[in-house]
């Protein structure tokens, strides 16, 4: 069951979504004010946000520039009551997959949600297996072989794993790796990440002291590159 997280302060509006997303088979989660929508969107990962712009104490677009600064692929359904067209492209420019304003029609904002989340499915199917040098992934069994022979990989390791192949080519710093793949919630330090590199490296490197594929970013982070 997908989940939608709700952030809407109209308690109508809120109210009448829940009730028919509830009857559409989401789980539904509700949030009223904008610092509690992105603390829940932070903590509970939901598979979809339908998000207002004018909330109290954090507005839609600062959450938006938030997810989107802090790399959180969590797709997004704008349901406001602003209609002009510069809101429009802000609300897609800062992230969102979708405008909608209101008054709105339930039976369209539900076709749009499920096209949204049918893209994002398709994007997650391509990524069911991957393959760089002798290295296999299946991450639906959650297993690595090289070389045709199963590899044992911590829950956390395979989890870094997963992060590198969908950001490939792509250098990212230690911070943005410890928030993505530890939590938010994680106080760990850059040394966190080193230590997890170096357990990948020895792993899945042809020479772990010459590392081809995990790449250090001097000063910043890492990269991964699939294949030279």
């Amino acid at each position: 069951m997908d989940t939608i997280l709700v952030i809407e302060d109209d308690p109508a509006i809120s109210l009448g979504l829940q009730k028919n997303l509830k009857y559409e088979g989401y789980d539904v989660l509700t949030a009223a004010k904008g610092e509690v929508g992105l603390e829940m969107a932070l903590d509970r990962k939901p598979d979809l946000i339908i998000l207002d712009v004018m909330l109290p104490t954090l507005s839609g677009f600062e959450i938006c520039k938030t997810l989107k600064r802090n790399e959180v692929d969590i797709p997004i359904i704008i349901l406001s009551a602003k209609d002009q067209e510069i809101d429009k492209i802000m609300g897609l420019d800062l992230g969102a997959d979708d405008y909608l304003t209101k008054p709105f029609s339930i039976r369209e904002l539900i076709a749009r949600i499920n096209a949204v989340l049918r893209r994002k499915k398709r994007y997650e199917k391509e990524l069911e297996t991957f393959t760089f040098g002798d290295v296999s992934i299946d991450f639906t069994a959650r297993t690595v072989a090289r070389g045709g022979k199963p590899l044992e990989l911590s829950p956390r390791e395979f989890d870094l794993l997963g992060y590198f192949v969908r950001h490939p080519n792509e250098v990212m710093d230690r911070r943005q790796i410890l928030n993505k793949v530890w939590g938010y919630d994680y106080y760990g330090t850059a040394r966190t990440i080193d230590n997890f590199v170096t357990k990948l490296r020895q792993k899945l490197e042809p020479d772990a002291e010459n590392p081809s594929h995990f790449v250090t970013a001097r000063g910043i982070g890492y990269k991964f590159v699939p294949d030279k």
